[in-house]
């Protein structure tokens, strides 16, 4: 097994909401599928994941740094023992190859991103049933209603957003 491509895609908010610092309207964010080479019902898993809003995409350094390391690592590199699934934790060594320790900002949101596409293709492999728990998970995310500054806090469902992100990078 192994993964065989990694997508990248921008996608803005296009959310109304701002406040004393930050016009959401004008915000993107990031949408990236990790594709393997397992199939299950007939189709590949594809892990999905997304950056939360507050910051802009960080399409550069996913696409320049890490999905190049990933791409160049050989798969016994970054499976699990058995070779039967990906290993995040290697993933995440992989990523953060030749990279300063300390201050990562910007970095920390890409590889946050990508961690999150390969948990969600861990799962999928596993044929762990994660969203029937994570439609009950409350979560902040980019696509915000309209809402008064003191209700900021708003929710969605996990499982919509990564319909979302799946239609966003069909798109490229």
């Amino acid at each position: 097994m192994k993964i065989v491509e990694i997508r990248e895609k921008a996608v803005p908010i296009s959310s109304s909401i701002r406040n004393a610092y930050i016009d959401f309207s004008k915000m993107n964010v990031s949408v990236v599928a990790v594709i393997t080479d397992v199939e299950k019902d007939g189709k590949p898993v594809i892990g999905y994941g997304f950056n939360s809003n507050g910051r802009y995409a960080p399409s550069g350094i996913i696409n320049t740094r890490m999905i190049p390391r990933i791409m160049d690592a050989k798969p016994e590199d970054y499976l699990n023992e058995d070779q039967t699934n990906l290993d995040p934790f290697k993933l995440w060594n992989i990523m953060m190859t030749n990279e300063k320790p300390g201050g990562h900002g910007d970095r920390a949101v890409a590889v946050g991103t990508i961690d999150m596409a390969i948990w969600d293709a861990v799962a999928k492999i596993e044929g762990s049933h994660y969203t029937s728990y994570y439609q009950n998970v409350m979560v902040m995310v980019s696509q915000m209603k309209k809402c008064s500054f003191t209700q900021l806090v708003v929710t969605i469902n996990p499982v919509k957003m990564i319909s979302n992100c799946k239609k966003n990078l069909r798109d490229t």
